[in-house]
């Protein structure tokens, strides 16, 4: 027997133990072969009335396995077991697949305690909020760095189908990539295959998952002090971003570039996101003087400048960052940063089903 199912096993006779009028009879394990939809069946005795849990158990409980283990376990039920409840168990159940679950009327139970079971004249409900992590670490990995240049493009437009190989030298990253984030996306059920390639099918979820998982850009904080303001700031930095001839690798970010993309309200600094070279560039072209205290304008000195990548230019030379990386960095800027990036996804980042 699988381990998983003996785990499941075990946590279903522990769920069931809590209701005195339950006495478990005997549990069945599926013999040796090919998957028939019925893991493990639990018999039980109701205030002396014999009825049957028939249960799958699946090692992930992402939403696109669970879709097909609940179409797998209803047709055995259907077929093998009429008068039983069927039960779908697996180590983490998200809010998502849990609701998989419900929509299909059939009962549920993870690893981390989340069950719903009704039968006869039992329910039993628990949810907890917290996720395993195994499941946290995956999502951090979806949204890292050369994953997230791959997730920006497709969040361009969500319409738009993607092959492998043009999709990664879209977002100038491996096929390696491309194919662990079509995997991840999949899984989740926030994208779908058609005849032309990958697309979005759930944008909004995948923004959300990303803003709750959300860690800034790795790089230096770096705190500066400037004479000009107003109109002369905001044409002194679009000529430094302006060049006839090359891409200067510099942009407005969080609440600056919210000012140009979507605005809402002004704050007592400008925001700017760079790499080496766009720094000396901005500390000239604003005359920058370093501060301890006091700042006026704060650039972050990109690690990995990829995200300068995926840019807006909404007036001429002014470049900011996209409306998903500004939305993401504004949730991440207290209550006046969310009620900022709150006006931007309504004016910027709504998308029709």
């Amino acid at each position: 027997m699988k381990d998983i199912e003996s785990q499941a096993a075990q946590a279903l006779r522990l769920l069931l133990g809590q209701v005195p009028a339950i006495k478990l009879l005997d549990i069945e394990h599926e013999k040796p072969g090919p998957d028939q939809g019925a893991d493990v069946v639990v018999h039980i005795d109701l205030s002396g009335r014999r009825h049957a849990l028939v249960c799958e158990v699946k090692s992930t409980g992402q939403p696109r396995h669970v879709r097909m283990a609940l179409l797998q376990l209803r047709n055995y039920v259907a077929h093998h077991a009429q008068d039983a409840t069927p039960v779908f168990i697996a180590p983490y159940l998200s809010p998502d697949a849990q609701a998989l679950c419900r929509d299909q009327d059939v009962g549920f139970l993870d690893l981390e305690g989340n069950a719903r079971l009704i039968f006869d004249s039992v329910f039993i409900e628990r949810h907890f909020a917290s996720k395993p992590v195994a499941d946290r670490r995956a999502l951090r990995s979806l949204f890292k760095p050369k994953s997230a240049q791959v997730l920006r493009v497709m969040l361009r437009n969500p319409r738009q189908a993607w092959r492998v190989t043009d999709l990664a030298l879209a977002a100038a990253v491996s096929l390696g990539h491309v194919s662990n984030v079509r995997v991840a996306l999949l899984d989740r059920e926030w994208a779908k295959v058609s005849e032309e390639g990958l697309l979005l099918s759930e944008p909004a979820a995948l923004l959300d998952a990303w803003r709750d998982a959300y860690q800034p850009p790795v790089g230096k904080r770096l705190a500066f002090y400037t004479t000009l303001h107003g109109s002369a700031f905001e044409e002194a930095a679009r000529r430094a971003m302006r060049s006839d001839n090359e891409v200067i690798p510099m942009a407005f970010a969080s609440f600056s570039a919210a000012h140009w993309l979507a605005p809402y309200g002004r704050t007592g600094a400008q925001y700017f996101y760079v790499d080496e070279r766009g720094l000396e560039r901005l500390r000239s072209a604003l005359k920058l003087s370093a501060i301890s205290k006091g700042e006026n304008v704060v650039v972050t000195l990109l690690k990995d400048s990829g995200l300068l990548r995926d840019t807006e230019e909404p007036a001429p030379g002014a470049i900011c960052t996209s409306p998903v990386q500004t939305y993401l960095d504004l949730t991440n800027a207290g209550e006046r940063g969310r009620e900022t990036a709150d006006h931007l996804r309504r004016e910027r980042l709504i998308w029709p089903k």
